[in-house]
């Protein structure tokens, strides 16, 4: 008798710990289900695209699916080629060296600036800080016209030097914020102990900052990469000769402004080939990336 009611006195007991273990599981389910619909909706227009790439233009637009019947390459062919008045290979390679001497200038001009917030002292520190952010308020289309004029009046039209100089001389003050938060983190102990070993500001900066500011670089890097591979507009302004062209604005040439018949297919292959080198660097320097934001306080 003793066994049967201890027993039935288990049962229920055991129920309550299994439902709570069910519900959890069920949530569980609904909530991966969920994420993998959106994912699907989220990567549907990349996977369109790429599928698009690999059709004949005049069947692009009559699939909605990602699988076609008639496979071709030759979007690939002609938009590397582009008739001879598109060359999407020299885009390539214009993109490349920009983004590049982008990357380089930042991470030299940006680095320094931020050391000289974070570290150094000097009359209105904080007030030039201060100007610096305010300059993030500042719309980028406000000094179009007047960097414009400026450039001009140097013969610098038509040439990489509007879109590459500026970086060496710390005009990205995202950048410098970003740095500068990083480096505050940093201990000044570290500072102290390279002083007493007879090292300079170059020596600290070299030696201690950047070394311990990887992920705040690699974030800089990566970011600079991107914004400057995705420029538009300022290629646009600056470069008006066919052979300076970058890649954003090698795009825009398969499509025919006056209403004739625009090479979708080679647009979508050129597409998909100019998304190579954003992966490419984000897989690369997503560690950093993490590493970085995860530290500067930037969220």
């Amino acid at each position: 008798m003793t066994t049967a009611t201890s027993a039935r006195v288990a049962v229920p007991a055991i129920q309550r710990v299994i439902r709570p273990a069910r519900n959890r599981v069920a949530i569980g389910v609904i909530r991966h289900s969920l994420l993998i619909i959106v994912l699907i909706l989220m990567l549907y227009p990349l996977l369109w695209m790429l599928a698009a790439s690999f059709r004949p233009n005049n069947e692009i637009f009559t699939h909605l699916g990602v699988w076609s019947k008639n496979f071709t390459i030759a979007n690939y062919v002609n938009g590397l080629q582009g008739g001879g008045t598109i060359n999407f290979s020299r885009y390539f390679l214009n993109s490349v060296i920009i983004a590049a001497l982008s990357v380089a200038g930042n991470l030299f001009s940006c680095t320094l600036a931020a050391y000289t917030f974070a570290r150094l002292e000097f009359p209105l520190k904080r007030v030039a800080f201060g100007l610096l952010l305010a300059t993030l308020l500042l719309p980028y289309h406000v000094t179009l016209v007047p960097q414009y004029i400026m450039f001009n009046k140097l013969h610098w039209i038509n040439t990489f030097l509007p879109l590459v100089v500026p970086k060496f001389l710390a005009t990205d003050a995202f950048f410098i914020f970003l740095m500068v938060q990083f480096i505050r983190s940093l201990p000044h102990e570290l500072d102290y102990a390279a002083r007493i070993d007879g090292a300079g500001h170059w020596g600290i900066f070299t030696r201690i900052i950047m070394p311990l500011s990887l992920p705040a670089i690699g974030t800089m890097a990566l970011f600079t990469f991107i914004w400057t591979w995705n420029d538009f507009l300022g290629p646009l302004l600056y470069l008006s000769k066919n052979n300076l062209w970058t890649v954003p604005l090698g795009l825009n040439a398969f499509l025919d402004s006056t209403g004739g018949e625009s090479s979708y297919g080679a647009l979508f292959a050129m597409a998909t080939l100019s998304l190579a080198p954003l992966v490419a660097v984000f897989i690369a320097f997503q560690r950093l990336l993490l590493e970085g934001i995860a530290t500067s306080g930037l969220k």
